[in-house]
């Protein structure tokens, strides 16, 4: 059986004549609108066909839903205008619907592009005061190792004869 991945049977002659054209089986054949001079722009047009990998989600500033609203309500009379508006602007008419129910509440802020996901609950000013009292207890116990140092260097210093003379504490005031 000759066929595609599509399912598409092709007899004998059809496969040679795909194969004869360069092509796959099932592929699309060159039509002579393509070998006209004019055909480039045409295909220029078209959006490309290829899917993006990961798909970013539109965000639409307030000015622009709002000037979608007003052309909107301005095409309303004439017949597909509405219609011929989302397609131009590549919109659903939900978003149309969900736009004038925010602005008939009044809420001109919730037209603006909001942060997606969970609000955080965290408190800056907690995490600064968690963050310098980890710092405070890291640095005490560093000194606290410095002490014990110093102490065994003046031990050892006077086991050997050379007593470590103790600073005074009016010259550093």
């Amino acid at each position: 059986m000759n066929g595609n991945s599509l399912g598409v049977v092709l007899s004998p002659e059809g496969l040679a004549s795909a194969e004869r054209s360069g092509g796959e089986p099932g592929s699309p054949q060159c039509s002579a609108a393509a070998a006209k001079p004019g055909a480039d722009s045409l295909l220029a047009s078209r959006p490309d066909p290829e899917v993006v990998a990961k798909p970013k989600r539109r965000t639409y500033t307030a000015e622009y839903k709002l000037d979608i609203l007003q052309e909107a309500e301005a095409v309303a009379s004439t017949r597909g205008g509405i219609g011929a508006l989302l397609r131009r602007e590549g919109l659903y008419s939900s978003l149309l619907a969900t736009w004038r129910r925010e602005r008939a509440g009044g809420i001109l802020e919730a037209l603006t592009p909001q942060k997606r996901g969970p609000k955080s609950k965290r408190n800056p000013l907690e995490e600064e005061n968690l963050k310098l009292q980890r710092q405070n207890a890291r640095l005490a116990e560093d000194l606290r190792k410095a002490h014990i140092i110093i102490d065994v260097q003046k031990k050892v210093a006077a086991l050997l004869g050379r007593p470590i003379p103790e600073p005074d504490p009016e010259e550093n005031s």
